[in-house]
């Protein structure tokens, strides 16, 4: 390594160098370079950071949910105060606009926000005298310890999706973020100790398939919550599910957009640019491709293509409204998507190549990118692009339209613009995906609903945070209770019975 900074592990409440000797460079994607280095950990490495979290576990389970609360309240309000530091973090590393880091850092508090009612959330219930002298009643305690595999899209965003519940639940944590953008992580542990988190309840990891394949099967972790492609959540799911895990592994998606001829266009053009060019299209909620029902097809991308005009591209850190792609193969491979659709016969109607930049020559750069009459076909269509390339298919019907989304292999998210509410009444129900905008492009839930898809979009039964994501840090104890009379006793070996 040089002299670069770099990112070590955080275990048992410190940084911690670890073992291992292997690292990864850590890029600023405005610039086009290397600014830090990340330590990758080895299985010697996880097995540290899982016994810190083992060791911590009694302790914290029988905290008592005021101190713990207590705890989450703390770092809610540090937080919260000092979102600008981890905003800036999160530009520099993956490259996002500081608003679209703000945006991310949002919706990740409004899920430390929803863990602060935990009390509430796992009260278990209580029957009375369901036979004479005996009660039952349930409690949802905690699983143990839980590995936590989070994507580089979202660095600050997903892990607040899991560990402030599964902290506040009575769980520890092993989190392994993304490789490529680490630090935000660590910054996060480190705001959790501040706010009095005890050692070992919050341990980071980072590395690449090394540390993952060590948590998958590592026996002393109880769950997996993981974010990413399709292939890998797949992998996941199978790896530790076969290790006798829980495990909620949310994969890719190809979300759809159907415009119906009666929707306010301009609203459609707008939505279509903020919620497929946002974060540079590096969103599983993004809108990749927008099915437009004749004949308003024309119309609608005309009116696309004059929003992209004004669409200012660069560095995150200057007031942009897009940045660059995460690395510079990730920003080749999406780019090289343009060629792919001219040689399958779509319109390319704006080339994202060779665009001026408010930025550094050398980033990774790549501008909104838009295709018309794009084929079903095509590996335009069919590919998770992830990044600032959105696809007009054009269709004759709403039928139409709705059969090309449910024949999707993704699951995520859709949306339909229109002003029948009946049409979007008939869509809600008829749609095979798991989230559904109605003239919403992003229909991210709240956080006190669950988020998550159907089909290839999602491996195991269990959605993030909301309901699903109590459910699923916590495991139901059922408990039949009989407090005898001092009077009363007696042999009976015969079966009990309601009495």
């Amino acid at each position: 390594m040089t002299d670069l900074p770099v990112i070590t592990h955080w275990i048992d409440g410190a940084p911690f160098d670890g073992t291992s000797t292997r690292s990864a460079p850590v890029f600023n994607p405005a610039l086009g370079a290397v600014a830090k280095h990340v330590r990758l950990a080895g299985a010697v490495d996880v097995d540290t950071a899982v016994a810190s979290a083992q060791a911590a576990y009694p302790g914290w389970r029988d905290t008592s949910q005021a101190r713990r609360q207590g705890v989450m309240f703390t770092f809610r309000e540090l937080l919260n105060a000092r979102k600008g530091e981890l905003a800036d973090i999160l530009t520099a590393e993956h490259g996002k606009v500081t608003a679209d880091a703000l945006g991310e850092i949002a919706r990740g508090l409004e899920v430390v926000e929803f863990a602060l009612g935990m009390p509430h959330l796992t009260k278990g219930e209580y029957s009375e005298n369901v036979s004479t002298g005996v009660d039952v009643y349930t409690l949802r305690q905690p699983l143990g310890v839980v590995g936590i595999i989070s994507p580089f899209n979202f660095p600050a965003m997903v892990p607040l999706w899991f560990f402030p519940i599964a902290i506040a639940a009575g769980n520890t944590v092993v989190l392994k973020p993304s490789e490529k953008d680490p630090s935000a992580s660590n910054w996060m542990a480190a705001l959790m100790t501040e706010a009095g988190l005890p050692a070992g309840v919050l341990n980071v990891v980072h590395g690449d398939k090394e540390a993952v394949d060590a948590l998958l099967v590592h026996p002393d972790v109880q769950a997996i919550s993981f974010v990413g492609s399709t292939p890998i959540a797949k992998y996941i799911y199978e790896t530790a599910a076969h290790h006798g895990k829980r495990v909620q592994a949310l994969g890719g998606a190809k979300n759809h957009m159907l415009v119906l001829p009666d929707a306010d266009l301009d609203l459609a053009a707008d939505a279509a640019v903020n919620a497929g060019f946002g974060s540079a299209g590096e969103r599983c909620m993004a809108i990749s491709v927008v099915v437009a029902v004749e004949p308003v097809a024309d119309e609608l991308v005309a009116k696309i293509t004059e929003r992209l005009k004004g669409l200012r591209v660069g560095d995150g850190m200057r007031g942009c409204d897009m940045g660059p792609l995460i690395t510079k193969a990730h920003r080749d491979k999406v780019a090289s998507y343009i060629d792919v659709a001219r040689t399958d016969g779509a319109e390319v109607v704006v080339d994202g190549r060779g665009i001026e930049v408010d930025g550094d020559a050398s980033g990774f750069w790549l501008g909104p990118t838009l295709f018309d009459r794009v084929g079903t076909d095509s590996d335009v269509y069919l590919d998770e692009i992830f990044g600032p390339v959105l696809s007009i298919v054009r269709v004759g019907s709403y039928t139409e339209g709705l059969t090309l989304i449910n024949r999707s292999r993704y699951g995520n998210g859709t949306a339909i613009f229109t002003n029948d509410g009946g049409a979007a009444r008939r869509f809600q129900n008829e749609v095979q995906v798991g989230m559904v905008g109605i003239n919403v492009p992003i229909p991210v839930p709240v956080a006190y609903h669950s988020f998550g898809g159907w089909k290839d979009s999602l491996f195991g039964d269990a959605k993030a945070y909301g309901p699903a994501g109590i459910a699923f840090y916590t495991r139901e104890k059922a408990i039949t209770s009989r407090w005898l009379d001092p009077s009363h006793g007696g042999i009976n070996l015969g079966f009990p019975q309601n009495a």
